[in-house]
């Protein structure tokens, strides 16, 4: 109930960003031109419209958007369909009140079965790739190796590698001019002090210095390169076409000598409505197939799965090896104006502890979002009037995440009343122990940091409040603060009330070497089908330990190369 009350209060409240200072965009933001895409549109009518092509693709984000560019640019006739709808640049930063509902799937609120994770995944033109907050890391070694230790040598060849510097060159990809706000700043500071890893996240601003803390909403200057300002359009300019407001319903298949051979999709049109929006009267709504050579699914790891169960497809591993990189977050408060929404959002890593069990698990800590309506949300509760003076307190407020690579998993089902995404995802003991050893972790960073108080989510947990005798530079051996340091390890995160979220979800359709063992091929291709692929983060075999765009961008390269070479000599019209 509390939960409910604070976010319903956050994204409604007319006051608050009035009452902290914040502005309603990025105060230096000069607005951009984006890309004039071109959408098909269809009449109204009562049969299936029918439309041909060589590609279909489902799912404009960034395995989407990368397969459109390749395909189309190697002379492929290619069709990109999205149940997300366009916004312009001049929409961007969305307002609060609007953005969860218009660019996050059920918004921003997929909650796992018991409860206990909090699942953000982006649905709007660029999927993902709209929403998110720049970070570009590209797949770790160790993490490489652990792939192709499964059978899969394409995660450590030449061929990989490449696709992974292809994708950042054309997102101009680059630390060297990143300005760090003060919360990333902090980080690394403290960090420095404590003798931890740290390193600068490169960003995917074009080569350019991107100080924006509102890329939640989407990015109104077009400095962030996501699949709407790069990929998507290097597709147009090639040929491909587009379709919003499409929901696939399901792959269409013929039979080949006892194989499922993809020849399209069905699904339904929405238009928008009479005004150009998507809430209003006069919205057309029309069957739509569209058969095609090669149907490519990057709907992500939350809905590709769903798509494949709808079609028919039987393989168990469909849905499972859910991956959600679980964090819990820990706030400071400092005497100087921090201005948290001010600057990138993550600029910084501490990958001290990323490796806690010799075996590549552990837990990653880094800046996050503070926009009211996400990171007070989190905020603890003990009463209405305590909740809004913490509140009033943000502008003096630093935030950050323990990130876990979690090594166990769940798994994504269709409701079986109404089909809508299900989630059963807890964090196991095993991954919750480095989720907390990195909120001590940022907790030392803070205090060295000279924060007055720090406090995480933990349920129950006290506020850790510093004594203004005690000097910001005396290391971390104040008695009271490893004192209440202690209380944290007693507690742990007691079941069932303390609360995670994620904003990465991967494996849900795992690539394997032999068909036992995942969904699809080392290819891409689904496991017993021919012309069907999956190209999005859900064919990651296990979670990447960064932030996932760049592994998935990569994949996704190298899957539309393999369907494209596939096309070579067939006949087109």
């Amino acid at each position: 109930m509390t939960s409910l009350s604070k976010v319903n209060w956050l994204r409604t409240t007319p006051t608050i960003s009035r009452v902290l200072g914040i502005p309603r965009v990025p105060v230096d933001m000069k607005p951009g031109k984006g890309f004039d895409y071109e959408f098909i549109q269809f009449p109204p009518g009562n049969n299936p419209e029918t439309v041909e092509t060589d590609v279909v693709i489902v799912g404009s984000g960034c395995g989407g958007g990368v397969c459109a560019k390749y395909l189309a640019e190697a002379g492929n006739r290619v069709i990109i369909v999205d149940q997300g709808n366009h916004w312009t640049p001049d929409h961007y930063p969305m307002a609060e009140r609007d953005g969860w509902s218009h660019l996050f799937m059920h918004g921003a609120l997929i909650t796992s079965d018991d409860t206990s994770t909090t699942i953000v995944a982006g649905e709007s033109w660029g999927g993902g790739g709209t929403v998110n907050w720049s970070a570009s890391l590209q797949t770790q070694g160790f993490v490489r190796r652990e792939w192709a230790g499964q059978g899969l040598p394409l995660f450590t060849s030449a061929e990989y590698q490449n696709s992974l510097d292809r994708v950042c060159e054309r997102m101009g990809v680059s630390a060297d001019y990143i300005q760090h706000n003060r919360t990333n700043e902090m980080l690394m500071e403290g960090a420095r002090k404590l003798g931890y890893a740290h390193r600068a996240v490169p960003q995917n601003s074009g080569g350019k210095s991107h100080y924006c803390g509102h890329c939640t909403f989407g990015c109104g200057s077009c400095e962030k390169q996501g699949p709407v300002v790069s990929f998507l359009p290097d597709a147009a300019r090639a040929g491909a076409k587009f379709i919003e407001g499409f929901r696939a319903e399901k792959v269409i298949f013929s039979s080949k000598g006892g194989k499922r051979v993809a020849t399209g999709i069905q699904g339904t049109w929405t238009s928008r409505d009479v005004h150009g929006g998507v809430a209003g009267e006069g919205v057309t709504k029309r069957r739509v197939i569209i058969k095609a050579k090669r149907v490519i699914v990057s709907a992500g790891a939350m809905q590709s799965p769903l798509l494949l169960l709808r079609s028919g497809l039987n393989n168990r591993h469909i849905g499972r090896n859910l991956h959600v990189h679980p964090v819990s977050v820990l706030g400071a408060i400092h005497k100087e104006e921090v201005k948290p929404w001010e600057g990138g959002i993550l600029t910084a890593v501490v990958n001290e502890f990323e490796n806690l069990d010799n075996n590549g698990h552990g837990a990653k800590l880094e800046a996050t979002s503070m926009v009211p309506s996400f990171w007070l949300s989190l905020l603890p509760w003990k009463s209405g009037l305590d909740y809004k003076l913490n509140a009033a307190k943000l502008k003096h407020m630093t935030g950050y995440i323990s990130m876990a690579r979690d090594r166990d998993s769940g798994q994504v089902y269709p409701d079986p009343v109404d089909g809508r995404i299900r989630v059963k995802y807890s964090p196991s003991n095993f991954d919750k122990k480095h989720i907390l050893e990195g909120l001590i972790a940022l907790a030392k960073i803070q205090y060295v940091a000279g924060a007055t108080e720090i406090f995480t989510v933990i349920s129950g947990m006290s506020t850790f409040v510093r004594d203004e005798s005690t000097p910001a530079g005396d290391g971390i051996n104040d008695a009271k603060f490893q004192a209440w340091l202690g209380e944290i390890r007693n507690a742990g995160f007691p079941s069932p009330d303390s609360m995670y979220a994620s904003a990465h979800q991967m494996g849900t359709c795992r690539m394997s070497a032999k068909e036992k063992d995942g969904v699809v091929d080392p290819w891409g291709r689904v496991w017993g089908t021919e012309g069907l692929y999956v190209a999005d983060a859900s064919v990651f075999p296990s979670a990447s330990g960064v932030n996932p765009m760049v592994t998935n961008m990569a994949i996704s390269d190298w899957v539309s190369r393999g369907v494209a070479r596939g096309m070579e000599g067939r006949a087109r019209l």
